[in-house]
């Protein structure tokens, strides 16, 4: 056996440890009756399964890195589960890289969008129901009912399809991990472990009510619904992914909706977010430019269509795509001019100045953008990247340096300042970057390494030595066994 299968089996016995070890108490400060469903699934536990998945889903390429998508998602999701009743979890929206019409949740929070069924939406408030629905199936703990219906047999399941993610990771093997994800995706996502009818009906209940508190249209949620029952009717084999997955009836249809009458409903106006995120999503999944360019333009000249931005959008974007970086470049310049709130103009304008060879405007576009927009994720990482074009390393270090110990990045979003740090010279920080990266994906050993790396350079000032020494000991001393809730990594910033 190679070191790293020996590793990653190893994982996979911890995993199970964590399993099937008896329930801690989550916070010893908090009295707690405790609940049937934690003598198989604790909360602990359900992150731990989740994050494995998400891990694995990332890892394969499923999931959309595109940090202006990724952005949207994560605000219209937070949006809603703001108006949890339960806050205990943290949730982490997604899209997945799939045009099927399909969404699911994971335990602990993890919940995933396909781009398809994004498009498939037809306002914000849809999409938003969608959204509202998966977040009621966690917050009601449905997965944990259903696994403590199955007891253990589903915890098994669930175990040994992680198993295969991670040692089809460690080979290598591309059919290994394809059949670990499609065993994720047959678990916990198709299957949603097998919800009942009644999880359903609460899920909806639980989920309009949600939507409503958070400004929505309630009717998104049975609008939804009732657009794709209607286009795909009663066969079976031609329902979209969702309604197999979360069966919808006439009865459930008439009942979503009839609460949704039941509600507060203002004149709700899709954001121009979701307009943009939507031709942004279908200009990256289309291969095929010139079809792309068609599409947008037959969309701009039809008087029915009222996503007259998302089309002019569109269009920028694949001109950008097939070359002609001076067209692009005006049809951002008109964009932005008239919408100078929106942030996609400004680094769409600023990505064609740079293609035509105007760093200079490219970077003063970006800098007067982020003084109207200060810290703004999608903003920032595309400044860093034109400075980085630009071999201004250090500025870019510093400005990621800065947005992320005021906005928790993505494993992606660290990975690029370590790239950052290290095309600075600045190397130290780069291995202490990474370190950071292999956290957050879950790879402890390689964290460890990396520091030690860190504090193997030479020059470290007394900072760095105490910050990388300090974030060391905690992750060794979380490596053999969970002694304590001190010894457990945190957050830090990134200084």
């Amino acid at each position: 056996m190679s070191v790293a299968t020996f590793r990653h089996a190893t994982l996979f016995t911890l995993l199970l440890s964590l399993l099937f070890r008896p329930v801690l108490a989550v916070d010893d400060s908090l009295p707690d009756i405790g609940s049937p469903v934690d003598t198989v699934l604790s909360k602990e536990q359900e992150q731990v399964i989740g994050r494995s998945i998400y891990k694995g889903l990332r890892n394969a390429g499923q999931i959309v890195t595109d940090p202006e998508i990724q952005e949207y998602i994560q605000n219209v999701g937070q949006r809603v589960a703001a108006n949890a009743q339960n806050g205990n979890f943290k949730f982490q929206f997604f899209v997945i890289n799939e045009p099927t019409i399909n969404a699911f949740a994971l335990p602990g929070g993890y919940i995933g969008v396909h781009s398809g069924l994004l498009l498939a939406t037809s306002t914000e408030s849809e999409l938003a129901g969608v959204l509202a629905h998966e977040i009621s199936h966690v917050t009601q703990r449905h997965i944990s009912r259903a696994i403590y219906a199955n007891q253990r047999t589903s915890i098994l399941t669930m175990a040994a399809m992680l198993g295969a993610i991670l040692l089809g990771a460690a080979s290598g093997d591309s059919d290994v991990i394809a059949g670990g994800i499609a065993g994720a995706q047959s678990i916990a996502i198709q299957g949603q472990i097998n919800f009942t009818r009644e999880n359903e009906y609460e899920a909806d209940r639980v989920g309009i009510g949600l939507l409503a508190a958070s400004g929505f249209d309630p009717y998104g949620m049975p609008n939804f619904f009732s657009t794709l029952a209607r286009k795909t009717g009663t066969l079976g084999y031609q329902a979209p992914e969702f309604l197999r997955t979360h069966p919808v009836t006439v009865n459930r249809i008439a009942e979503t909706r009839s609460r949704a009458s039941s509600l507060p409903v203002d004149e709700v106006e899709d954001s121009s977010s979701y307009s943009l995120t939507r031709a942004r999503i279908r200009f990256l999944s289309n291969s095929m430019a010139e079809k792309s360019l068609t599409y947008f333009r037959a969309k701009l000249n039809n008087p029915e269509n009222t996503d007259q931005i998302g089309a002019e959008y569109g269009i920028a974007l694949v001109l950008a795509e097939m070359g002609r970086f001076e067209e692009s470049k005006e049809k951002f310049a008109q964009l932005m001019a008239t919408n100078e709130g929106i942030i996609h103009f400004h680094t769409g304008y600023a990505t064609a100045l740079a293609a035509t060879g105007d760093s200079k405007g490219a970077l003063a576009t970006l800098e007067k953008a982020i003084e109207l927009f200060p810290r703004n994720v999608p903003l920032t990482i595309r400044y860093a990247e034109v400075l980085m074009q630009n071999n201004m390393n250090k500025v870019a270090h510093q400005a990621l340096l800065d947005l992320y110990n005021q906005v928790p990045p993505t494993p992606e979003q660290v990975r690029q300042i370590a790239l950052a740090a290290s095309a600075a010279g600045d190397t130290a920080d780069a291995h202490y970057y990474m370190a950071e990266y292999h956290l957050l994906s879950g790879d402890l050993l390689m964290a460890s390494d990396q520091l030690v790396l860190a504090l193997g350079i030479p020059g470290l000032d007394s900072v760095q030595k105490a910050r990388f020494r300090s974030r060391l000991d905690q992750i060794q001393g979380y490596m053999p066994k969970r002694k304590s809730k001190s010894n457990k990594p945190r957050r830090e910033p990134l200084q």
